[in-house]
């Protein structure tokens, strides 16, 4: 078929890599130094490459390519949250021991979980069983000032924004909720429209795992004021 797809020009191609990490597509790859269009049927012609490349290098044509797969895209994407996360020692599963005040800085962290982004986050995880979990929108902790001892203190926490990854939390969520036993769910969001699609997903998560699990969320303005 005739459609829209993106061509990449290896002679202004500076091997940033930027393009790749925009592509949410996972269509494009670095191969030698240079990016290249690795599924013709990943790319779904909208463009989120373009104005990542500081070369220019990446233009749209017009041409005979694959019809775009978006059900290949969403398999490729699942495999990969399930796989451990890029391989990497930082991304590694790890509990915390809760931080009592004993440590240097002035205030103390009540961060019990690594990694702790949703998608990073292992399903398997020991420290889910049993646990009180917070799933924070990312703007929240930095709008209420004491975010840390008023909603992380004895929570295993996950954060993510459900506007700006390109992920179904639901997905990811619904087997976390499913495989441990979670005692409790908190949900914080801000008041801003687009930040109801983190506890939406978290809903449809409860309803799919089958699970009974008390929830509670909490909204927060960008003031920092707190409505329950």
């Amino acid at each position: 078929m005739i459609r829209r797809i993106i061509t990449i020009d290896e002679e202004k191609c500076n091997g940033c890599g930027l393009c790749a990490k925009a592509c949410h597509e996972g269509a494009i790859g670095m191969v030698d130094g240079k990016a290249k269009l690795l599924r013709e049927d990943y790319c779904d012609g909208l463009g989120d490459c373009l104005p990542a490349c500081p070369m220019n290098a990446i233009t749209f044509v017009e041409r005979e390519a694959p019809a775009y797969n978006e059900a290949a895209v969403l398999a490729a994407k699942k495999a990969k949250e399930a796989a451990q996360p890029c391989g990497c020692p930082g991304s590694a599963s790890r509990s915390i021991p809760e931080n009592t005040g004993d440590a240097p800085a002035e205030v103390p962290s009540r961060l019990r979980n690594w990694p702790v982004q949703i998608k990073l986050a292992p399903v398997n995880a020991g420290y889910f069983d049993g646990a009180d979990l917070l799933i924070a929108a990312d703007c929240t902790a930095y709008a209420y000032g004491n975010f840390h001892s008023a909603f992380m203190a004895g929570k295993v926490t996950l954060i993510g924004c459900p506007k700006l990854d390109a992920v179904n939390y639901a997905e990811k969520l619904t087997q976390i909720f499913a495989h441990n036993d979670i005692r409790s769910i908190t949900v914080t969001r801000m008041t801003v429209p687009c930040c109801g699609g983190l506890p939406f997903a978290v809903k449809n998560a409860l309803a799919a795992s089958g699970k009974d699990i008390p929830l509670h969320i909490v909204t927060i303005s960008p003031d920092g004021t707190v409505i329950r």
